[in-house]
């Protein structure tokens, strides 16, 4: 989970970090964790940098049982977000979930990541309900044909979803930008993903009628505490239906 960024276009941020803006009475990255581990999830991998303690100090005030929660250190912060992933890669293993910790997510967004196959590449969830998006113009557009990712970018002019910052994810990603920023100085996750859909190794996984929203701003914020309550819904008449 990346949480490393210092998430300069939502106010208030430079006083308390993205990732610990309160949403429904919760922080941003507890309701993350809160999906990962409903999900099933039993190990997360936590990427810090801006007041990096200040969110050590939040997530040791949470627990989450049966699901571990550790954290490392991107000192290299302040360039995209591609580089925490590198930072993480040593402790995520061949196979890992990405996710952001600025997105509220449906749990089962997370579980459809996990049940689909990323093959030599990584998969992404994404959302063609493009009539829901909040703000199209901030969204990562991604273009899909046949269940692979064409072309990935918030400026693509044609485009049939949007990225929901949720993949499954094997070392082909962190390779592709380890690569790149060896050339460059600089790598994002998204750039990653361009280069491993030129090689036709980008997979696409349709969320359907599931939620989510990114939060970069106040008015996303906003937006986000509205889903809470759709996704809380549904998740309440789901378990209505179990006990039935």
């Amino acid at each position: 989970m990346l949480a490393a960024g210092r998430g300069v276009r939502i106010r208030g941020s430079e006083l308390v970090p993205k990732p610990l803006m309160k949403l429904g009475g919760r922080p941003l990255l507890a309701r993350t964790l809160d999906a990962l581990q409903a999900a099933g999830i039993e190990r997360v991998v936590v990427v810090l940098g801006y007041m990096a303690e200040d969110v050590r100090t939040v997530l040791a005030g949470h627990t989450w049982p049966g699901m571990s929660v550790q954290t490392v250190f991107n000192p290299a912060y302040e360039k995209s977000n591609g580089l925490s992933v590198l930072a993480a890669s040593p402790d995520a293993g061949g196979r890992f979930i990405l996710v952001m910790s600025d997105h509220l997510l449906d749990s089962r967004i997370i579980s459809m990541a996990l049940e689909s196959d990323p093959g030599d590449g990584t998969l992404l969830c994404v959302d063609r309900k493009l009539d829901r998006v909040f703000d199209m113009s901030d969204a990562t557009k991604v273009l899909t044909q046949d269940g692979l990712i064409r072309d990935i970018g918030k400026s693509l002019a044609e485009y049939d979803a949007v990225d929901t910052g949720v993949f499954h994810c094997t070392t082909a990603l962190s390779a592709a930008i380890r690569d790149i920023a060896a050339r460059t100085g600089d790598c994002s996750v998204t750039a990653g993903m361009q280069a491993l859909a030129a090689r036709g190794l980008a997979r696409a996984a349709d969320i359907g009628p599931l939620l989510w929203q990114d939060v970069d701003t106040g008015e996303m914020l906003e937006e986000a505490g509205r889903r809470l309550s759709l996704i809380e819904a549904n998740e309440d008449a789901a378990a209505h239906r179990v006990r039935q």
